[in-house]
């Protein structure tokens, strides 16, 4: 009885050695005395006890790694504090293990590098303007140089570039200045077209009195004209009515001059500035001279 609990113990231990599952997104790295063998994919895996064993677990899944902040000089001696971060992805899980150490510390060191080196040919301001061209230079870089420990680099991402307080100080005070000129730019434009606004309105205002002035000048003189017009003519109609009543009426010439003269007594008392004497009146006016020197000589007698 004894010694089938042990033997029962024993299978059961080989049965946990040999058996394995593995889980998705991830593989098992399974060595043979020492030696690498397969790579155990997700499922289920049998392995040989005491000869196989599971080296390393390794996931295929994409991973993100910090890059500790570094101190990096630019081109212009500013030193400035860069702060990175990388998505990666292991291709190959055999290379990942067993081409280099650790395949984490030589990520991040070979950022470190490539980062000094890309940094230490630019200004300041240029690290501030080309973090897409910064980012990019960085993944071609680490790409090409972990493809043989089996690993992909995604992206690379700078999240934070600080530069030294004095600097920033200054960076501010700069700003600062330009603000404050753009908005005096701003307000100088601003009261520039308002002063343009207001004279084109003064000018357009001034056209219009002028024209409406124009009309009403023109409607004024029109309506006088207009008036006097029609004065002329009533008067007109009113002398050929006295004159078609005294031709019926058979009068002799001093009674036609003596109407004559107070039909134009009435055209004179009209509000026309001009009075146009028939030709026929003249020779009543010398006829109310002569007449008024008979009478001067009458009362003399």
């Amino acid at each position: 009885m004894p010694f089938l609990l042990i033997l029962l113990a024993i299978i059961l231990v080989i049965a946990f050695k040999s058996i394995k599952v593995v889980k998705q997104s991830e593989v098992y790295i399974i060595e043979r005395l020492g030696k690498f063998s397969k790579v155990a994919d997700a499922g289920l895996t049998i392995i040989i006890p005491f000869f196989d064993h599971v080296r390393s677990v390794v996931s295929l899944k994409q991973q993100t790694m910090d890059v500790p902040p570094q101190g990096v000089i630019t081109k212009d001696n500013v030193t400035i504090t860069i702060d990175t971060v990388v998505f990666y992805q292991i291709t190959d899980p055999a290379k990942a293990v067993y081409e280099i150490q650790s395949l984490k510390k030589g990520i991040e060191y070979l950022a470190i590098t490539t980062i000094r080196d890309i940094i230490g040919k630019m200004d300041l301001d240029q690290t501030f303007s080309s973090r897409d061209g910064i980012n990019n230079q960085l993944r071609i870089v680490l790409d090409e140089a972990t493809d043989r420990w089996g690993c992909k680099i995604d992206r690379v991402e700078i999240k934070d570039i600080t530069p030294p307080a004095d600097i920033r100080d200054a960076m501010e005070k700069e700003m600062n200045a330009e603000r404050n000129k753009r908005a005096l730019i701003l307000e100088s434009e601003a009261q520039r077209q308002s002063a343009i606004t207001i004279a084109e309105g003064k000018k357009q205002a001034a056209i219009l009195e002028a024209e409406a002035d124009k009309e009403s000048r023109i409607t004024r003189a029109t309506g006088e004209a207009q008036a006097i017009k029609e004065v002329a003519t009533a008067k007109a109609k009113e002398i050929q009515v006295i004159y078609e009543a005294i031709k019926k009426s058979d009068p002799d010439e001093k009674l036609v001059q003596l109407k004559a003269l107070e039909a134009l007594e009435k055209v004179a008392d009209g509000e026309a500035n001009k009075v146009f004497i028939p030709f026929e009146a003249t020779s009543a006016l010398s006829s109310l001279g002569a007449i008024k020197e008979v009478m001067k000589d009458d009362k003399k007698k």
